[in-house]
């Protein structure tokens, strides 16, 4: 085989023209082709990154919350429970005053029965004297008369 000059060069010319069509036509939207897609794949990497950091954002936001609900309903219970003391403590001071009222009102009253029964035993005595006082006038005064009329006050004031 003999070394044909002309056809060397015409292969040489024709994969250099073959190179520049391909590089112009093929390799250029390949190559972009290929950058357009590096492009994308890295804003999907960044997009993801960023999503990370808003649920990791989120997440902290809400156990944050989740803190202020518990501190929050801690101090309502607390609330809750020193409201309960207040109410009880109205409700005792209330018994107390109401006791109060009814040993003041029942002190009026038995007051009023001890004066009242004053009254009656007054009324008693007085009736029993104006008796007592009858019978004496009715009846001859001498000593052993009198001592005996005397001896059934007494008996009969003992009785009432």
């Amino acid at each position: 085989m003999e070394f044909v000059w002309q056809q060397a060069l015409t292969h040489a010319v024709g994969f250099l023209i073959m190179v520049w069509i391909l590089k112009r036509f093929a390799w250029g939207p390949l190559l972009s082709l290929l950058e357009e897609r590096r492009k994308r794949i890295a804003d999907e990497f960044k997009s993801i990154e960023d999503e990370r950091a808003k649920a990791n954002q989120l997440t902290a936001d809400y156990e944050a919350k989740l803190k202020d609900i518990d501190t929050e309903r801690r101090a309502k219970l607390v609330e809750a429970v020193n409201e309960g003391k207040k109410i009880a403590e109205e409700i005792k001071s209330t018994a107390r005053e109401e006791a109060k009222q009814m040993m003041i009102k029942a002190k009026a009253d038995l007051g009023r029965e001890v004066a009242k029964a004053k009254v009656q035993l007054k009324n008693d005595m007085i009736a029993m004297t104006i008796t007592a006082t009858e019978r004496i006038i009715n009846d001859k005064l001498d000593d052993s008369k009198h001592r005996e009329l005397i001896g059934n006050f007494i008996d009969n004031v003992e009785k009432a």
